[in-house]
């Protein structure tokens, strides 16, 4: 399961052509960010799980 902090990829790649988001909250809603362009997307986790294909990197635990 998905955490606060993994990349994932997502089924669609972004409009500057690169697919892989950092998830930076998670709560009923689910906000991730493109590691290229920076551009923050806020959607429902359902809709979240519908559109995730992979998580591509866990967050390092200290």
């Amino acid at each position: 399961m998905y955490e606060l902090g993994d990349i994932v990829e997502m089924k669609k790649p972004h409009a500057c052509q690169t697919n892989r988001w950092e998830i930076v909250r998670m709560g009923m809603d689910i906000k991730i960010k493109c590691i290229e362009c920076q551009h923050i997307v806020m959607m429902p986790r359902r809709e979240f799980d519908k559109k995730m294909k992979k998580i591509l990197e866990k967050k390092v635990s200290d």
